[in-house]
């Protein structure tokens, strides 16, 4: 929708060539054409170049950040990316391009530039704010006649994005479970929602086996409470209800994190080898540029590459199958981002809890919800790639916005825990674990909500 096309000028050309053919002077008139030739057709790539140059000299100029003006807005900005798709040439020495911008608080903008000149030397003549995370404050629409491209305002430039609630949310939410019949000692594992910035939790109703404890997990800060089962224990239901109230999470500052932790290869988030690879190789030459161009090339590269299917051994969070497959759920998404993104010092995390309709009130949830965050500019930024890739639509939106319709139950990879499972680290917890005589044995366990409205 945003190539503006211009055929008046080739139309021109060819008429005079028609007219040139027809002269008997033809070596004349040979020579005055080529004086009044155009120049040559500008490359994609040129244009790109030209306008991230554009953009790097008023950065420096403007003490580290961008100003971006227009009839509604006055801003300070970073870039994230180029959309290379939308590049075009308008004409002689006219130019498109579509850029993402971030501004100090982590709001990202798509911004639309049109700019003239020639590589090496492109002016900027207009700047406009097209969308602010993936809302567009106006389209694009097509002239029949003339075939260019012009503006339509939006009626509603807060128009509602697909199974997002913006803003805030609140609701009950309700995790049960049913121990299956046991013939002899059986131990378990349930996360704890508990409250952070973003979500505040009330623990409603707890109903659970006598005995149970509460543990902390040392690297990640997550509460589980832990039982000790037996035959006694079989058929018992656990419940618990939470009263949440949640926010929209967007970038957020935060100190630099624990490396050791944050970069680490994990037994099914490795770094290194082929992830290594594959994340210098789709980086190029933006290996120099900053943490946040760098993540939105390797969040792009795994919505253009992997397909959202629950087939196979998927649902571990494995990066390898998902590097082999490309094919997962929301687990194999978001690990194999973070394996691509720790494996060039991008600090990534992982974790889980559950995404709440949007479209209704109540009843069920289909299973549970995983997202990652990378760190990057002093913040954390949020990413939900498999949901981005579900709904195109919404890809720049969840580059750096979870919604508030969501529940988060646990942080991290590799859970250790004492007391923990002699299989050793939990991979990551949002159902509860059930450990009997060694091996992991599924539990019947079921989400669902009531929103207060």
């Amino acid at each position: 929708m945003r190539k503006l096309r211009i055929n008046l000028f080739s139309l021109t050309l060819a008429l005079v060539a028609l007219l040139i053919s027809c002269t008997p002077d033809k070596q004349k008139d040979e020579k005055e054409l080529a004086q009044i030739s155009p120049t040559p057709k500008v490359s994609i790539s040129q244009i790109e170049e030209g306008i991230k140059a554009y953009i790097a000299d008023q950065t420096e100029k403007n003490g580290g950040v961008f100003p971006v003006k227009d009839e509604n807005h006055d801003l300070k900005m970073k870039l994230v990316r180029v959309h290379t798709e939308y590049l075009s040439n308008l004409g002689p020495q006219s130019h498109f391009a579509c850029v993402d911008l971030v501004d100090e608080s982590g709001e990202v903008y798509d911004v639309d530039f049109f700019m003239e000149g020639e590589p090496g030397g492109m002016d900027v003549t207009s700047t406009t704010v097209h969308k602010l995370n993936g809302k567009p404050f106006y389209s694009w629409k097509q002239n029949k006649e003339d075939k260019t491209w012009f503006k339509v305002p939006m009626d509603q430039s807060n128009t509602s994005l697909l199974g997002v609630v913006e803003g805030r949310d609140e609701f009950e939410f309700y995790y049960t479970a049913q121990v299956p019949q046991l013939q002899g000692p059986a131990r378990m594992w349930i996360p704890i929602a508990e409250s952070d910035p973003f979500q505040e939790i009330e623990l409603l109703e707890t109903s659970v086996p006598k005995g149970a404890k509460r543990i902390k997990d040392g690297s990640y800060g997550n509460t589980l409470l832990y039982f000790e089962l037996g035959p006694e224990n079989s058929g018992d239901e656990i419940k618990l209800t939470y009263a949440v109230k949640r926010k929209e999470k967007g970038p957020y500052d935060a100190p630099e994190p624990d490396k050791t932790l944050y970069l680490a290869s994990t037994k099914l988030m490795p770094t290194g080898g082929r992830f290594e690879e594959i994340a210098k190789e789709e980086l190029g030459d933006k290996i120099n540029d900053s943490h946040l161009i760098q993540a939105r090339v390797l969040y792009d590269y795994i919505i253009d590459n992997m397909r959202y299917m629950k087939f196979g051994d998927y649902g571990r969070g494995d990066s390898n199958y998902a590097c082999d497959s490309k094919t997962g759920n929301c687990t194999e998404f978001h690990s194999f981002f973070i394996s691509l993104a720790r494996s060039v010092g991008i600090p990534a995390r992982f974790a889980i809890g559950a995404s709440i309709p949007s479209d209704r009130n109540e009843g069920g949830i289909d299973g549970y919800h995983c997202w990652a965050e990378f760190y990057a500019d002093g913040k954390w930024w949020p990413v939900d790639i498999s949901e981005g890739n579900k709904y195109t639509a919404l890809a720049t939106y969840y580059f750096g916005r979870h919604p508030a319709n969501r529940i988060e139950l646990s942080r991290g990879r590799d859970l250790k825990l004492s007391p923990g499972p002699e299989a050793g680290p939990i991979n990551f917890l949002a159902y509860p674990y059930l450990e009997i005589g060694g091996k992991e044995v599924k539990v019947n366990s079921r989400f669902s909500f009531q929103r207060k409205i």
